[in-house]
C-alpha cells in the first residue's frame, strides 16, 4: 500500500443473517479500523445468536467471479478468509488468490458459536493442502487446530506444539487461540517461522454470553493492522485489545451468543 492510500481488504466468507459473526462481523470491523472493505461471499446462512438455521451454498463460479471482480479492478493490500464450507470452494478460492501477493490472512472456520458444522469433513484435507501453504497467517481456535494438526490442544504447551506443527504444514505464522480453554485467562499463541519465536497474548476472561462472532472479528482485525502495513506481533496486540473492548461494550442482543459491538470506537 503506497503511503496516503486508503487500505484495503479482501473478505472471502460466508453471509450470517444475524449480522455478528461472518461477512457482517468482517465488513463491521474493517470499516471501524479505517480499511475499505470488499467481499466475495461463499455462502449465505439463515443464522441468529442461538444456531444456523439454513447454509445455501453460492455456486463456484460466482465466487470467483467476485473475487476475480475486486482483484481486477480494486486490488487488495491484505486477504482474509472465513467460512468456505466445502472442498470445491477451498479450490476455487485457491485459484482465485493463489498468485496474489497480498498477505492472507486464513481462520479455519470449521464450527459455529451455537455448534452447527461449517466446514464439512472432507474439506479439512483440502484446507491443508490448498490454502495453508498460502496462509502469512492462520488462526484457529483450540479445537481447530486440533483437527488441523491431529493431537489434543488442550494447554498452553499443546498450543505452542500446535501452531508449530501447522508452520510445518506450510503457514508462514499461526496463532492458536486459548478461549475454548478453562482458565480465568484467555492467552493465545503465535508462531512465526521467520523468526522461529514464540509470543504469548494473555487477556483476563470476560464472563458474558456475548461472544459470537469473536473468532472472524479477530482474524478481520487482524488484517485490517495487516493492510494498514503494521508488523504481525503488533497487528495481532490491537487486533485483540480491539476484540477486547468489542466484548466489553457488547449490545446484549438476542437470545444465545449476542454479537459483539464492533463500533464501540465510534459511539459511547
Amino acid at each position: 500500500m503506497a503511503r496516503g492510500e486508503t487500505p484495503r481488504l479482501l473478505i472471502i466468507a460466508g453471509s450470517d443473517s444475524g449480522g455478528g459473526a461472518g461477512i457482517q462481523a468482517d465488513v463491521k470491523t474493517a470499516t471501524a479500523l479505517g480499511v475499505y472493505a470488499a467481499t466475495a461471499i461463499t455462502a449465505i446462512t439463515a443464522q441468529d445468536t442461538q444456531t444456523v438455521h439454513h447454509i445455501h451454498p453460492v455456486p463456484d463460479a460466482i465466487i470467483l467471479a467476485q473475487i476475480q471482480a475486486v482483484l481486477n479492478d480494486i486490488g487488495t493490500d491484505a486477504i482474509k478468509t472465513g467460512m468456505l464450507a466445502a472442498e470445491n470452494v477451498i479450490k476455487t478460492v485457491r485459484d482465485g488468490i493463489r498468485n496474489i501477493q497480498a498477505p492472507l490472512i486464513l481462520d479455519p472456520v470449521m464450527v459455529a458459536k451455537g455448534g452447527a458444522k461449517l466446514l464439512q469433513d472432507d474439506a479439512i484435507d483440502a484446507l491443508k493442502s490448498e490454502l495453508l501453504p498460502l496462509a502469512y497467517l492462520a488462526t484457529p481456535n483450540m479445537p481447530e487446530a486440533e483437527i488441523l494438526v491431529g493431537f489434543p490442544v488442550r494447554n498452553a504447551d499443546d498450543q505452542i506444539k500446535a501452531a508449530k506443527t501447522l508452520c510445518q504444514m506450510g503457514a508462514k505464522a499461526a496463532l492458536v487461540k486459548g478461549g475454548h480453554g478453562k482458565e480465568d485467562q484467555i492467552t493465545d499463541i503465535l508462531f512465526h517461522r521467520g523468526s522461529g519465536g514464540v509470543k504469548n497474548f494473555v487477556s483476563p476472561r470476560i464472563k458474558t454470553r456475548s461472544t459470537h462472532g469473536t473468532g472472524c472479528t479477530l482474524a478481520s482485525a487482524i488484517a485490517s493492522f495487516v493492510a494498514r502495513g503494521k508488523g504481525l506481533e503488533e497487528a495481532v496486540a490491537r487486533a485483540r485489545d480491539y476484540v477486547f473492548a468489542a466484548i466489553e461494550h457488547a449490545p446484549d442482543l438476542g437470545k444465545g451468543h449476542g454479537p459483539l459491538n464492533h463500533y464501540h470506537r465510534l459511539y459511547p
